[in-house]
């Protein structure tokens, strides 16, 4: 249960490693028969069918272990993606994104994926470099000036986007959209506590940063306004 990544990188190695025999010798014969079938499409369709049986049988086993549960997901989309832009898999076949939908297990991926995103933000709070730029040293990248804190937040949720954007149905996505809304809050009420401790220095360091930090997420929240 805990190296899901032995049979995903088996079914990879097995798609790759048969390419050629399928384009070379299978693809030919059924041309000649009339067929439109495609010989590799189909050759990793019925392997992808076979992980699918798998992950059925092991996601009730783990559903409640954070660190082994967690541990799968990244393995399946780091398939997925291989799946897709290496091999050329086609979005209208059966994909591990259908099972990580199913409602138990959809549900406790947003439960998780919530849970490790509040820690990062704690991390990335109290951190020493929270309120300094990365780039404060280089004047024409740092225009800005955004904290650390806030571009590591961005980040967060820019990855956040990354790992659901290839879920099937767009509720399952309104649902991760749902998530990230509430951690934009999460980040409005934390720079709100802090900007009160700094009220007295309102040209202070920290709270400048904290007025920059704010300018930035507006700023590129705007931007990802037009993703749909």
């Amino acid at each position: 249960l805990n190296k899901p990544e032995w049979y995903l990188t088996q079914v990879l190695m097995w798609i790759g490693n048969h390419s050629k025999f399928l384009d070379d010798k299978i693809q030919p014969i059924l041309d000649k028969a009339g067929s439109a079938v495609n010989a590799g499409l189909e050759f990793s369709r019925a392997l992808v069918m076979l992980i699918l049986e798998k992950l059925a049988a092991d996601i009730p086993c783990l559903l409640y272990d954070d660190t082994l549960f967690c541990h799968l997901v990244d393995e399946v989309l780091l398939f997925e993606r291989e799946l897709y832009s290496v091999h050329g898999y086609l979005s209208s076949f059966p994909s591990c994104m259908h099972i990580l939908s199913e409602e138990s297990c959809f549900q406790r991926w947003l439960t998780v994926e919530k849970k490790f995103a509040l820690q990062k933000m704690d991390s990335m709070l109290s951190s020493e470099a929270a309120w300094i730029s990365q780039y404060k040293d280089i004047t024409d990248v740092d225009e800005m000036k955004v904290p650390d804190c806030a571009e590591t937040f961005m980040t967060l949720l820019l990855v956040i986007t990354d790992r659901y954007k290839n879920l099937p149905t767009a509720s399952r996505k309104l649902q991760f959209l749902g998530l990230q809304k509430e951690l934009v809050d999460d980040f409005r009420i934390r720079l709100t506590q802090v900007m009160k401790e700094e009220t007295r220095a309102s040209l202070g360091f920290r709270y400048c940063a904290i007025l920059n930090a704010v300018n930035y997420i507006a700023t590129v929240l705007a931007d990802w306004a037009d993703n749909v």
